[in-house]
């Protein structure tokens, strides 16, 4: 129940009959953002910060959990009839903040909530969540309780925000099988814009629209409207055999709490001189490259054995480093070897195999080169 006025507000709401318990970690973004804070500020150290209406925010002050449910619930009474829900404010930042060591700490937080919950919901920033929710899936991968990643393009308090909405359809799908039709979601996925995506499919999509998420190479797990209509074919089955209809799981659950994050991502640019560009990667630390190539895996051929991209991908190789080889186009399949110089790539140790995305490829070869053994073009969470 919510706290009468008087008493002190617990992070904590929980309802008289059986419901689902969902635990909602906070990590930052719009979605929890006073609309005070997208006025110009000069308060803060330093030079004044301005906040153009609609992006940014305050992220100086500690947030408590409490406020944040009661917010929560009071905006949205409805999330109340679908669980009881418990907030935890583990961090609050702008998510273009959030990187490899923050996507850590949220699994670790995760896994160990994973006996107390039935369900669990992040908070996150737009900008980063399919990165984020990509490495979750990853270092998770057989969690078999469903995590949705959520957010929103305006803050809860503001007209015509989408969060509303947005933490409804979460909070929906996330205890679908607790009642009718029961859905069994045991993945993490990314809901927004009306549909629940496999979060290592997604990709931010478009910086001002309300459905600000796609996935260029799998269909929606669900799509939202007067109902939910769900594709059960599309989710992840666990079994013996290792491969469900929704793509490889694992029987058994292994999380993996470790990344490297010296990965970067090489577009392939017509004219463009490696050797000049990137140069030595490998001596200034890199241990990763997501090499983006044309088309199945296209690059072009140098005129002499010294520069050009073969011989960059030579030099760098021959000094360990792991290269993924993707292409710029968002759909499709990888097949390299139809030319010759992705033939060479792959003569020389460039893996490939079907088009995984670029966040997802960035996160898995973060987490290959912490867990060595780990192949990079095996499935791990359906992300191939």
């Amino acid at each position: 129940m919510v706290p009468a006025p008087g008493q002190s507000h617990r992070p904590i709401v929980y309802q008289t009959r059986p419901l689902p318990s969902v635990l909602v970690l906070h990590t930052g973004g719009t979605l929890g953002m006073s609309s005070q804070a997208l006025e110009a500020r000069d308060d803060l150290e330093g030079s004044p910060t301005v906040f153009k209406a609609g992006t940014g925010g305050d992220y100086t002050k500690p947030l408590q959990p409490g406020k944040l449910l009661l917010n929560l619930v009071t905006v949205v009474p409805e999330l109340r009839t679908f669980a009881n829900l418990e907030v935890k404010v583990l961090m609050n930042k702008d998510s273009c903040q959030i990187g490899p060591a923050d996507w850590i700490t949220i699994a670790k937080e995760l896994d160990a909530q994973r006996p107390r919950f039935d369900a669990f919901i992040v908070v996150h920033g737009t900008d980063t969540m399919a990165y984020t929710a990509s490495a979750v899936s990853l270092m998770l991968a057989g969690f078999r309780k469903p995590i949705i990643f959520t957010g929103s393009q305006l803050p809860l308090d503001m007209p015509r925000s989408d969060a509303r909405q947005n933490l409804i359809d979460a909070v929906t799908c996330a205890t679908a099988g607790f009642s009718p039709p029961h859905i069994a979601l045991e993945e993490v996925a990314v809901c927004f814009g009306g549909q629940l995506l496999r979060a290592n499919r997604t990709r931010k999509t478009s910086a001002t629209i309300y459905s600000a998420f796609g996935s260029p190479q799998y269909a929606p797990l669900a799509r939202m409207g007067v109902g939910v209509e769900w594709k059960r074919d599309a989710l992840l089955q666990f079994s013996s055999g290792g491969r469900g209809n929704g793509g490889f799981t694992h029987a058994t659950y292994t999380p993996r709490l470790k990344l490297n994050p010296n990965v970067l991502r090489v577009p392939i640019v017509p004219g463009c001189a490696p050797e000049k560009a990137y140069g030595d990667l490998y001596g200034r630390g890199v241990r990763g490259v997501v090499l983006e190539a044309f088309g199945v895996g296209n690059m072009p051929m140098s005129t002499d054995d010294v520069t050009g991209w073969i011989p960059w991908l030579r030099s760098q190789r021959d000094q360990g480093m792991m290269i993924y080889l993707t292409s710029q186009c968002e759909s499709g399949d990888m097949h390299p070897e139809l030319y010759a110089t992705g033939s060479l790539a792959l003569e020389m140790g460039a893996q490939a195999g079907p088009m995984m995305t670029l966040e997802c490829a960035v996160v898995k070869l973060m987490l290959c080169l912490a867990f060595p053994n780990l192949p990079l073009t095996v499935p791990l969470a359906g992300e191939l």
